[in-house]
């Protein structure tokens, strides 16, 4: 099998998954010509010298081994996916809102087909009247390991990664925790948010508004880790994991790959959750209502693209399930065990090229 992938290649979420689906076409013995989208950046990942050098002569290589009729693969956002290589392009792409555009309904239709990591997403444009959306889940990052350490004895460990946005309600989940927990020496928040798109002195008054001129001894705030070995490493540390109460995603890997490693992960039953979180790996609750999508950064009001809604929650029930997930802490989750060895890449690039050969 011949394909073009165009991707990116750093350790943002979009290059961690093309690097795991570029590691399964490599095992399933794919002739790949690749066209990386921006700067290539590895330092993330530990990559084997054979999996470096498929990458490398997939670049280097990358004309000889394509025609007009090799079918091509982008991994993007809708934004920039209007133009395709070959003939035959499909596109999988992260959809966090809920209100397609006529501009994103056009894009995926240019597609051959467009394929989401989210069902509500694929509801969302089909609804739109297109019938070339497919769903495809992902898969658990086999670079992530339960390590088998124990950390922080004597404390319940809580833990939120991931970028700073008004999407993910970060402030929001910082400022519940701490009027749950702030100071009290029996528990520990570590944060490990940033938003690399934002300045060093734009975070800092960010985290000023947070904390309100306020010391909490229990707050640790982490830079952000550039391995993910070293996010591996925090993974494994905390106990209950508050990244899942995000307002709208695509997949949320920092939630999925924390409940996977038998961790306790509070949870907002809405978007892209709902294709892994279920009651049984994940402490859940319902959103409260909905709020405009909009922050004046990444989601702009009556922009071409990401506009609708974001879901929201309430605080009282935030605080519940936090105090339910500490009820777990010290058995490790089973069935999200369970779910990291049933999700896997492999699956995900199984049903990406059955999706491509077979049409």
């Amino acid at each position: 099998m011949k394909l073009i992938l165009e991707a990116p290649f750093n350790g943002l979420s979009f290059g961690n998954v093309a690097l795991n689906i570029v590691r399964e076409f490599h095992r399933k013995d794919v002739s790949l010509s690749i066209f990386p989208t921006g700067e290539i950046d590895f330092k993330a990942y530990d990559l084997s010298d054979d999996l470096k050098k498929y990458i490398e002569d997939s670049i280097n290589n990358r004309w000889k081994n394509i025609s007009s009729r090799t079918p091509s693969l982008k991994l993007w956002h809708l934004n920039g996916s209007e133009n395709r290589k070959t003939k035959d392009q499909y596109l999988f792409t992260f959809y966090e809102c809920n209100q397609p555009t006529e501009v994103e309904t056009k894009i995926c239709g240019l597609q051959d087909e467009t394929f989401f990591s989210s069902r509500e997403a694929k509801k969302h444009f089909k609804d739109k009247g297109l019938t070339n959306c497919n769903f495809i889940p992902l898969g658990f990052d086999e670079d992530f390991k339960i390590t088998g350490k124990e950390y922080l004895k004597d404390t319940i460990h809580f833990g939120l990664m991931g970028k700073w946005e008004k999407r993910k309600h970060t402030q929001k989940i910082i400022q519940t925790w701490l009027k749950s927990y702030g100071n009290n020496p029996k528990y520990q928040l570590s944060c490990c948010v940033s938003n690399p798109f934002f300045k060093p002195e734009q975070m800092q008054a960010i985290w000023n508004e947070t904390l309100q001129g306020v010391n909490y001894s229990n707050l640790n705030i982490i830079p952000r880790l550039e391995k993910n070995q070293e996010v591996n490493e925090l993974l494994n540390a905390i106990d209950i994991d508050l990244t899942g109460l995000s307002g709208g995603e695509g997949w949320n890997l920092p939630a999925f790959n924390a409940t996977c490693l038998g961790k306790w992960s509070v949870v907002l039953n809405a978007t892209s959750h709902k294709d892994w979180a279920t009651k049984e790996n994940s402490i859940l609750i319902e959103p409260s209502g909905e709020m405009p999508a909009e922050d004046g950064v990444f989601f702009q009001k009556d922009a071409p693209f990401n506009q609708g809604t974001f879901y929201t929650w309430s605080e009282d029930e935030v605080i519940e399930a936090m105090r339910k997930a500490e009820s777990k802490v010290g058995q490790i989750n089973t069935e999200g065990v369970k779910m990291g060895d049933t999700m896997t890449y492999s699956k995900t690039v199984d049903a990406i090229l059955d999706c491509i050969y077979s049409s």
